[in-house]
């Protein structure tokens, strides 16, 4: 079997789920997600989401489901848009550190300083040197948010290429998602192997026990929203969890291995 196809096979391994389940089981995620909230808020807990992917990969949509329902006080979505003069002259983490979560909160980047691994990387933005600086320095920036008291999580919505070129081919005629449309669109199809050998090295060198990173099989929205809620859930801890809603499906949401690089589970 060969990569495309063992990548299909995964993918058609979880059935499509009707809209009226999908709701049901998406409003008891959120109301798990509502219980998490209320505990974190009490026990002062800080907690810091970084989602990353390709293009139209799902990330949007995703968030989207998670904050629906917490308070916006405490809950704080970060999508930082082009570094100005004044980022590219300072250290690289320094622009993402003032969105920080302090006690009590929940955030979550869409997107984030992994930036640097991907997009910078394949187009250009960045040197060779500045990406190796960041590959280099990366895990210990993470390790220090960590043992500051930071609760941080890693996934990566992978997506096969028919899929993303359909997910973009739509955002161009659909009027409530033309904004998501960029120049970089094009080149996403484009460049799709650049993209593919420098996730395949952010992943590898970025992985650790201490901030790994969980794949997700996202080529349908509604099974890849429902299953990173519950990961999150499942990893986090709160009271009056309920055990059996939060177990996520392992065909969908797994911890990274490097094996996934040659086995086609990862688009290649």
């Amino acid at each position: 079997m060969g990569k495309q196809s063992k990548q299909e096979a995964v993918n058609a391994s979880a059935p499509a789920m009707d809209k009226k389940t999908y709701k049901h089981n998406l409003r008891q995620l959120q109301i798990e997600l509502v219980k998490l909230q209320r505990h974190f808020i009490r026990c002062d807990d800080k907690i810091l989401i970084l989602f990353e992917g390709r293009d139209a990969a799902g990330k949007d949509g995703t968030i989207k489901r998670i904050v629906q329902h917490l308070s916006p006080r405490e809950t704080r979505v970060v999508a930082l848009g082009k570094p100005s003069d004044r980022d590219r002259s300072t250290w690289y983490f320094q622009r993402y550190v003032p969105y920080l979560p302090a006690a009590q909160e929940l955030v979550l980047f869409n997107r984030s300083w992994y930036n640097r691994a991907g997009v910078e990387r394949v187009m250009g933005f960045c040197s060779e040197a500045e990406h190796e600086e960041f590959m280099a320095s990366v895990l210990a920036f993470e390790h220090m948010l960590v043992r500051s008291g930071i609760k941080l999580l890693k996934y990566y919505l992978d997506i096969s290429k028919a899929e993303q070129k359909r997910r973009l081919d739509e955002r161009k005629i659909d009027p409530l998602t033309q904004w998501k449309t960029s120049a970089l669109d094009d080149q996403a199809l484009k460049k799709w192997k650049p993209y593919s050998l420098a996730r395949n090295e952010m992943l590898a060198r970025t992985h650790n026990p201490a901030t790994p990173w969980t794949i997700v099989r996202a080529d349908d929205k509604e099974l890849a929203r429902l299953n990173i809620i519950k990961d999150m859930l499942s990893r986090l801890h709160y009271a009056g969890k309920d055990e059996q809603l939060v177990l996520p499906d392992p065909q969908i949401v797994l911890t990274y291995d490097a094996a996934y690089l040659d086995n086609g589970v990862l688009a290649p």
